[in-house]
């Protein structure tokens, strides 16, 4: 078993990187605080040595994210542009207008379908596919909530679109279920499902993309480092694109990494990554400089 890197900070190997592709909830913020020392590394990192995109499984498109890090508290200068797999997701959606599209998740994904023309179905018998961000209210539903409608869709073989692979977040000091929990459950059923966010190819296109626009020339993905505590999402989608990869072991894991004597165990964070049969290069508790 490959050992990956302990890091003390970002500075150990900021130099042999133009480029980060950074996570968001679990790196710099827990949906309701932002980390000083993580936007602090990310903005000396874009100030002495490269850019930084953000990259987010949020549902909402980049105008919503950027405006939810304004309220916690993420500095401007700790990023360059910002992905979200909403932005991604509304390339699969346009393919599909008008639908009917039976939409599951919150009221303030809204913007995630303004301007595509798609119609909105009541439930599974008159859709004619399903689009998911995530909960209705996932403060109090999990996704068995969803069991038997989901069932329904799955009988009339209807295609869902996930917006939010996650299968959890972290919220303060709880985890949350995602719309990836309810892409599991759909699979699960028999389900088909469609997603454009980590750790598909899509997001990481539009983030490639936006690299290039902030450096002026084209990227040299070996000088690329992800960023990321979701390993089924930001360690095997950097995974996938043969990208060197950050593993912020503390996010979502907690202290599943942590050794006996408080600092991060590579074994321990290495057996974390092989349940999904993935790997990085470097991992921290978390993102410092």
């Amino acid at each position: 078993m490959t050992l990956p890197h302990a890091l003390s900070g970002l500075s150990d190997i900021a130099a042999d990187y133009d480029l980060l592709l950074c996570d968001v909830w679990g790196v710099i913020h827990n949906g309701r605080e932002s980390w000083p020392e993580a936007c602090a590394a990310l903005a000396r990192f874009g100030r002495d040595q490269g850019r930084v995109v953000l990259i987010s499984n949020s549902p909402r498109p980049a105008p919503g994210m950027i405006l939810q890090m304004d309220e916690l508290g993420v500095p401007r200068d700790a990023w360059g542009a910002v992905v979200t797999s909403g932005d991604a997701t509304r390339v699969e959606l346009a393919r599909r207008t008008p639908g009917p599209a039976w939409i599951i998740g919150p009221d303030r994904d809204a913007p995630l379908y303004e301007g595509l023309g798609l119609r909105i179905a009541d439930g599974a018998a008159d859709a004619a596919f399903i689009s998911v961000t995530g909960m209705i209210d996932d403060e109090t539903e999990t996704p068995d909530d969803y069991r038997d409608r989901l069932a329904a869709g799955a009988a009339r073989d209807l295609e869902m679109i996930c917006a939010n692979p996650d299968r959890v977040v972290q919220r303060g000091d709880r985890l949350i279920y995602c719309g990836g929990a309810l892409a599991d459950l759909y699979e699960s059923l028999g389900g088909r499902v469609v997603m454009a966010g980590k750790p598909w190819d899509p997001i990481y296109g539009l983030a490639i993309h936006q690299g290039e626009r902030l450096l002026g020339r084209p990227v040299d993905r070996s000088r690329v480092l992800c960023i990321g505590d979701g390993v089924v999402t930001d360690v095997l989608g950097a995974d996938k694109q043969a990208l060197d990869c950050l593993f912020i072991a503390q996010g979502i894991h907690g202290d599943a990494a942590r050794g006996p004597d408080g600092r991060l165990d590579p074994a321990r964070a290495a057996d974390l990554l092989k349940a999904e049969t993935t790997y990085a290069r470097y991992a921290a508790l978390d993102l410092t400089w």
